[in-house]
């Protein structure tokens, strides 16, 4: 997980409407595949592929899309036992892109006559026609360091997290962290920025969660740690940026002032569809970190 190592003063967010716009629908789409594996293949693996199959099959029916894909993998053993743990990034080129898993996806997981792996994959999500008008942005996770230099996906217990960000017009940014526990955090806009708000400049190279870089526009730096319970562990950071000021999630800390405020996965997911579905100049990039013990 990422440790949250300063406590600060809770702030009203400001909330504002966002005016909505014409955006593609967002669609329900449904695709299904099969994958064979191989000696070679772990479980996990034709997991894995099966669902980027059926991802791919859902929007290429519906918008005739290419899917690229960022995984993770490991396997990793505690008190439970040993268990295989991935997480995939889809994302699409031209024509579409997939919004979110719409329930979990089902697998249907038999041997062949060799005792080969064969897994079949449904999957139902929110999909839509990209519009080509989502504004190009530059985000990257930065660990031990605050120079672009230091982006990486892998980080060890102890590392301190930065994030790199610049884009090509003024707008409005914000930065979430997804962890195993099926909760979203608020990263930015920081505790104590009384707006609620992080609005950037064109063209200017920002380094957020480093004291010695802050803006004071933003209120003071949140500083973050990463941390593990002894395994490995995969969180997601979410970066949204737009032209224009857009709502943020509803959010509520649990444990008083100085825990980060948070969403269940699912209200976050649900929050990003209807964000994406009226801001049509609304970006998201999404990172996955894998994290080690030491």
């Amino acid at each position: 997980m990422i440790r949250f190592d300063r406590i600060v003063t809770v702030a009203a967010a400001i909330f504002m409407a966002v005016t909505a716009v014409a955006a593609p629908p967002i669609k329900s789409v449904k695709g299904e595949y099969t994958y064979y594996g191989d000696k070679s293949t772990s479980p996990a693996e034709c997991k894995r592929l099966a669902l980027e199959g059926a991802r791919l099959d859902a929007l290429s029916k519906e918008f005739g899309t290419i899917v690229t894909q960022d995984v993770m993998q490991a396997d990793r053993i505690d008190s439970k036992g040993e268990s295989n743990k991935f997480l995939s990034l889809s994302s699409t080129e031209v024509k579409g892109e997939w919004i979110a898993d719409d329930g979990e996806p089902v697998y249907d997981i038999s041997l062949d006559n060799e005792d080969n792996f064969v897994v079949r994959c449904v999957v139902k999500g929110k999909a839509r026609e990209i519009s080509n008008e989502a504004t190009e942005f530059d985000a990257r996770v930065l660990r031990n360091g605050t120079k672009p230099g230091n982006a990486a996906t892998e980080f060890y217990d102890g590392d301190d997290l930065y994030l790199y960000f610049t884009a090509p017009v003024d707008g409005f940014v914000s930065v979430y962290l997804s962890l195993e526990d099926g909760n979203v955090y608020q990263m930015l806009p920081y505790l104590g920025d009384v707006k609620g708000e992080a609005k950037v400049k064109k063209g200017y190279d920002y380094v957020f969660f480093d004291p010695s870089k802050a803006e004071g526009s933003f209120g003071t730096p949140d500083q973050f740690r990463i941390a593990t319970d002894g395994v490995i562990e995969f969180n997601k950071i979410y970066v949204v940026f737009s032209p224009s000021y857009f709502a943020k999630p509803v959010m509520r800390s649990q444990n008083g002032v100085e825990a980060l405020p948070s969403v269940t996965e699912s209200d976050f997911s649900k929050w990003l569809v209807k964000t994406r579905r009226n801001d049509p100049k609304l970006g998201v990039k999404q990172m996955n970190l894998k994290i080690y013990p030491k």
